[in-house]
């Protein structure tokens, strides 16, 4: 018997949580912002960006956090204070994550979410299920 992988249910590197859930100010309607919903609202991938930033080191993950900030109006104390936010939030990041942890972000971006395709090979199967009861329903009632 084999035991299930425990990041079934979050296949993003815990590590990453501490630099993804900070805050970076608040928006124009007094809500938090969050690195994470930064990143998302850029258009880029939190968890591949949390990756290349550790990665980078971190003084050229704060120069690249800061000119990533500043590409964001949705946080207007941004505008003024994007380097700032970005020391900040750059000694979030973790120092130099352990390879196994850089090993599972690389192959969750990579393949996206763990079983997906499993998923997805269900679905189809319980919807040919139905068309043949369907099917076989159909035309054999009344005999």
């Amino acid at each position: 018997m084999t035991m299930a992988d425990p990041n079934v249910l979050n296949p993003h590197p815990p590590e990453f949580d501490r630099f993804l859930y900070a805050s970076v100010g608040e928006d124009r309607n007094g809500y938090v912002v969050t690195v994470l919903s930064t990143l998302a609202r850029l258009g880029l991938d939190p968890w591949k960006e949390t990756a290349e930033l550790v990665a980078l080191g971190r003084d050229a993950a704060r120069s690249r956090l800061g000119k990533l900030l500043a590409r964001f109006p949705d946080v207007p104390t941004l505008e003024s204070d994007h380097r700032r936010v970005a020391g900040d939030l750059s000694q979030l990041l973790p120092e130099s994550p352990p390879s196994q942890t850089l090993k599972r972000a690389a192959s969750t971006v990579a393949v996206g979410r763990p079983g997906a395709s499993g998923a997805i090979w269900a679905v189809l199967a319980i919807i040919f299920v139905l068309f043949q009861m369907f099917m076989v329903g159909g035309s054999g009632s009344g005999e």
